[in-house]
């Protein structure tokens, strides 16, 4: 008789909270389970159940909110943002900085090509006899000479010597421009990506409170005799399933950080914080505004100085079968001797290469011939890659969007309403605790992977940027 008004007890004072529209405040955690039997029933246990069951309400409904409201806004104003973090890569990374340094390299050596070579100087005692070396009085043919000569390419090679030079360190210059670009995209892929595993991490810590709350509302029940022990046990592994995904998303973060730390020349354990939380940016441009928008990327660009260069470079190897000129002067100091009064000569004179060796200067030619046929194959090898990049970035961006606008919409508000209606039903005992946890475990997957879809989404967008080759609006 005692036992049957317990019960009775338990069930009115349950049943209270169900209907009453005032939630009491969640009492401490419930007591451990032991494996010795349902203990009895009492005063302070019945409230306890029914705490428990408010307090499991409040918890899925806090658990209904949006992932992007997940980030805590006490930490927003002193974050970092990803413009900054661009600049700072851009400014500071040891890779972008090698790049400039082999531009102006190459930028040098356009001052070099073209020049002349040194003039040559030449100093001669000519005709003096053996037996008398230094007398310069004793054969009239005796001088002592003095010269000079310079050789001279022939016309035009200095030149296009000059415009290979330049086009070089013209693709040099436009190759820090690309990669550039594909440092920002590193930068801004990386990023999206730690918003994501930050967003994940607060949806994680919500489902472990939820699960926290569950946990004791099972255990209270199991206490109370309306309960089993395998409920209690299946909270439990599923709050140590969350605490598995949090220790993985934890280490995530971690390698995320030091990625980005290391792209801007960071120490690799400077904490980042993003200032703001992951959004969706719809794209309005279609693929034909893109590919006209691509048509100005370095890398078309650097293709075309290389072309250029070879183009020079075929030119110069056609100009080789023409010779080079060494133009030369000298002077003749004489002393009288023989009669002959030693007046004083020059001698001027022109030489020149015989380019007989015709073989190497066609497989020259021949060389540069295929340099040009490789940069043509080269831009439109890239045409085609640009072009299927953005194909298929405009079909992930398409289907990431509608997936993250259906499970905002539709999904996860379905979700929502099943989690509350599996925890009404286990309140009036016509469903069991699996299907209260199955329907929360649900709504927490659904809530992640919408973070997923909008992660994909800008990550994408910041892929689709570096294809086009600039912030896209």
């Amino acid at each position: 008789m005692p036992k049957i008004f317990a019960l009775l007890l338990a069930l009115a004072v349950l049943l209270g909270p169900l209907t009453s529209p005032q939630a009491a405040p969640p009492p401490a955690p419930a007591s451990s389970v032991t494996d010795h039997g349902v203990h009895g029933v009492s005063g302070h246990g019945v409230q306890q159940v029914a705490a428990s069951e408010t307090a499991m309400r409040t918890s899925v409904s806090e658990q209904a909110q949006s992932p992007q409201d997940a980030v805590p806004r006490d930490r927003l104003p002193a974050g970092h943002d990803l413009d900054q973090l661009v600049t700072e890569a851009l400014a500071s990374n040891p890779q972008l900085d090698a790049d400039q340094a082999r531009w102006q390299a190459y930028s040098e050596r356009v001052r070099q090509a073209g020049t002349l070579e040194d003039p040559m100087l030449m100093l001669q005692f000519q005709n003096l006899l053996i037996r008398d070396p230094l007398a310069f009085d004793r054969d009239f043919t005796s001088a002592k000479v003095i010269g000079i000569s310079q050789m001279v390419p022939f016309f035009g090679k200095r030149e296009l010597r000059r415009e290979a030079a330049r086009h070089d360190a013209e693709a040099a210059r436009l190759e820090v421009e690309e990669r550039s670009l594909e440092l920002s995209g590193l930068v801004k892929e990386t990023w999206y990506q730690l918003l994501f595993v930050d967003q994940a991490l607060e949806i994680v810590a919500r489902n472990i409170a939820v699960l926290d709350d569950l946990s004791a509302q099972s255990t209270s029940l199991y206490e109370v005799g309306r309960g089993l022990l395998q409920d209690v046990l299946k909270a439990q592994v599923a709050r140590a399933k969350m605490e598995e995904m949090e220790i993985f998303l934890q280490q995530r973060r971690r390698s995320l950080e030091v990625a980005l730390n290391t792209l801007r020349a960071r120490p690799v354990d400077t904490p980042i914080s993003p200032a703001a939380p992951l959004r969706l940016s719809p794209l309005a441009l279609t693929g034909a505004e893109l590919e006209e928008r691509a048509a100005g990327r370095p890398l078309f660009q650097q293709l075309a100085a290389r072309e250029q260069k070879a183009t020079a470079q075929r030119r110069l190897a056609e100009r080789d079968f023409y010779p080079d000129f060494t133009f030369s002067l000298e002077y003749m100091q004489r002393e009288p001797a023989m009669g002959d009064p030693g007046n004083d000569m020059y001698t001027a004179g022109i030489t020149f290469n015989l380019p007989i060796r015709r073989d190497q200067r066609h497989a020259r030619a021949a060389e540069a011939e295929a340099e040009i046929r490789q940069a043509r194959a080269e831009q439109e090898r890239a045409r085609n890659q640009i072009s299927r990049g953005i194909g298929e970035a405009l079909s992930q961006l398409d289907s990431s969007r509608r997936l993250a606008e259906l499970y905002q919409a539709d999904i996860i508000p379905r979700a929502e309403h099943a989690a509350g209606a599996a925890l009404a039903s286990y309140h009036s005992g016509t469903t069991d605790f699996m299907n209260v946890l199955d329907s929360q475990m649900a709504l927490f997957n659904f809530q992640r992977e919408e973070l997923e879809a909008i992660a994909r989404h800008q990550t994408q967008l910041a892929v689709l940027e570096t294809v086009v080759g600039e912030t896209l609006p």
